[in-house]
C-alpha cells in the first residue's frame, strides 16, 4: 500500500481538450502531484503544462521516454479511445497503476486484454466513469433503494454541443463516446447486469456529425428490469443535463432526476422519499479521489477494469444491434470478444492469463442469455 502522507506522483498521457481538463483537476488536488505529461504533439504538451501552472513538469512524446527521467507512482490515461489499451497495458507492464478515461477500449476484446494485463502486473486499472460521482446521484441511489423491485428505468439525453476533433467523424458518436455514461449509470442504479440490447440509430438531416447522432435503445437486465435510452447530440433548445433526465419506477414507488439538481421520489402511497445527497468530490475529481484511495489502501474501485467491461459491452451491443437490426445478446458478444482476444493477443504473458480464465463470464460477470 502507498503511504497516505505522500501525494501520489502522476504521469498524464494526453494533452488534448479533455486532457487539459484533467490537468486542471490534478492541479487542484492535494493528494496527487503531476511529474510528467506525454503527448504525440510535444508543443501541445508544453503549452498545456504552462497554461496549468506546471512549469517544472517534464514532457515527452512517449511514456518510455519519460519513465527514465521522472519518478511516478501511477498513470492517468487521457489519450483517444483507440490508444487506451496499448497505453494502459504499457504502463501496467512498467509497474504503474492506471486511471484510464472511458471507454476502457475501442473493443471488448481489447478491454479483456487490459484486464489480463492488470492481473499479470498485479496493478490496478480503473476506468474513469466520472458521471458516477455526483452528490445528487448518491441521493438518487438511496431513494431507489426504497423503491423495491424495479420495473422500468428510462433516460433521455438531448444536447447539441459544438463537438470538435475525432468525434465529428466517428460512425456512432452518440453511442460510442457519450451513451456509455448513461449505460454505466443504468448498471449503477439498477444494481444488476444487462442481458441484451436492442438499438435503432440514425442521423437527423440537420446533423453536423458524420455518424449517427441519435439513437433509441432498449435493454433488459438480469433481474427483469427494463432500461430505455433515447438520445441525440444534435437537439438544440430545451437541452437536458449531461447526465440525462431519469425516471425510475419500482414496485414501491417512483424517482425522477433531471441530472443536475436534487432528485424527487415518492412511495406508491404518495409519501415523499427524502433526498440525502453525498458529500464527496464530483465528476473527474471524484474519479481521481477514488483512484487515489484505491492506490493507497489497496481497495477495489467500482469501475475497476473487470467490473467495467459490461458497460462497454452495452455500447458494443447497441452498435451491433443498430448495424444488424437484431437484438444483441451480451453473453454472445463476450464469448466472441474472448475468442478474438485469445486469437490475436501477441503478448505471451497476456495470452496465458486469458487462457487461464475458467470462462469470460466468471471473470467479467455473467449477463445471462435471456
Amino acid at each position: 500500500m502507498f503511504p497516505s502522507s505522500e501525494p501520489v506522483r502522476l504521469i498524464q498521457l494526453g494533452a488534448g481538450s479533455w486532457g487539459r481538463e484533467w490537468l486542471n483537476v490534478i492541479g487542484q488536488s492535494p493528494d496527487v502531484r503531476l511529474t510528467g505529461l506525454v503527448d504525440l504533439d510535444l508543443e501541445a504538451a508544453q503549452r498545456a503544462v504552462a497554461a496549468n501552472g506546471f512549469a517544472d513538469v517534464a514532457v515527452a512524446t512517449t511514456l518510455a521516454d519519460l519513465l527514465g527521467r521522472v519518478e511516478a507512482d501511477a498513470v492517468v490515461n487521457v489519450t483517444v479511445p483507440e490508444a487506451h489499451a496499448d497505453v494502459s497495458i504499457s504502463a501496467l507492464r512498467n509497474g504503474l497503476p492506471v486511471l484510464c478515461e472511458k471507454p476502457a477500449a475501442h473493443t471488448i476484446s481489447a478491454a479483456l486484454s487490459m484486464a489480463a494485463a492488470a492481473e499479470v502486473s498485479g496493478r490496478l486499472l480503473m476506468v474513469s466513469q466520472s458521471r458516477r460521482y455526483w452528490r445528487h446521484l448518491e441521493a438518487l441511489r438511496r431513494q431507489v433503494a426504497r423503491l423495491g423491485r424495479l420495473g422500468i428505468v428510462e433516460c433521455g439525453f438531448f444536447k447539441a454541443p459544438p463537438l470538435r476533433g475525432f468525434r465529428l467523424e466517428m460512425p456512432y458518436p452518440l453511442l460510442r463516446d457519450m451513451a456509455i455514461h448513461q449505460f454505466d449509470l443504468a448498471r449503477h442504479l439498477i444494481g444488476s447486469e444487462p442481458v441484451w440490447v436492442r438499438c435503432e440509430s440514425f442521423n437527423p438531416q440537420w446533423s453536423w456529425l458524420a455518424g449517427d447522432a441519435a439513437a433509441q435503445v432498449a435493454a433488459a437486465f438480469a433481474d427483469g428490469t427494463r432500461f430505455g435510452f433515447t438520445g441525440s447530440w444534435c437537439s438544440a433548445g430545451m437541452e437536458t443535463s449531461w447526465n440525462g433526465s431519469w425516471r425510475i419506477n419500482g414496485a414501491g414507488g417512483t424517482a425522477v432526476w433531471d441530472g443536475d439538481h436534487e432528485p424527487r421520489a415518492q412511495t406508491a402511497g404518495g409519501e415523499p422519499i427524502p433526498a440525502l445527497p453525498g458529500t464527496g468530490p464530483e465528476q473527474v475529481a471524484g474519479a481521481l479521489a477514488e483512484f487515489v484511495t484505491a492506490v493507497r489502501e489497496g481497495t477495489v474501485p467500482a469501475s475497476e477494469i473487470h467490473r467495467n467491461v459490461l458497460s462497454l459491452a452495452m455500447v458494443e451491443g447497441a452498435v451491433r444491434s443498430a448495424q444488424t437490426g437484431e437484438r444483441a445478446v451480451l453473453a454472445h458478444l463476450l464469448d466472441e470478444a474472448y475468442e478474438h482476444a485469445l486469437a490475436t493477443e501477441r503478448r505471451p504473458e497476456l495470452r496465458e492469463a486469458l487462457a487461464s480464465w475458467p470462462s469470460v463470464h466468471q471473470v467479467i460477470g455473467n449477463p445471462g442469455t435471456r
